[in-house]
């Protein structure tokens, strides 16, 4: 693997391109759903009605979130505690921590 800088971290365990595509697809919906509040915006729209678009958005990346997360706990998780570096325990419950 190309490292692109010194402290970076990379998984050990490459995303397959299906995994890497349902993801990007999250997030093209994402942008998405962005760009149409931002014409909302533009556009004057009610203001009751964009926080219901802020409101899916926000659904949506905690979404994405949880889907990344799930990965790191099959993956970077499983092979960390197989090596017996039980300090990802304690990364992972900071990093759920993070995404509520």
């Amino acid at each position: 693997m190309n490292n692109k800088c010194d402290e970076c971290r990379y998984k050990n365990t490459e995303r397959d391109e299906e995994s890497k595509k349902l993801l990007k697809n999250r997030i093209n919906r994402l942008i998405g759903q962005l760009g149409g509040i931002t014409k909302m915006l533009d556009d004057n729209r009610y203001c009751g009605d964009i926080l219901i678009q802020i409101s899916a958005a926000q659904s949506a990346l905690s979404s994405l979130g949880y889907e990344i997360l799930r990965n790191h706990m099959e993956t970077c998780v499983v092979e960390s505690v197989l090596e017996g570096d039980s300090n990802i325990m304690n990364e992972t419950v900071e990093l759920i921590k993070k995404l509520r």
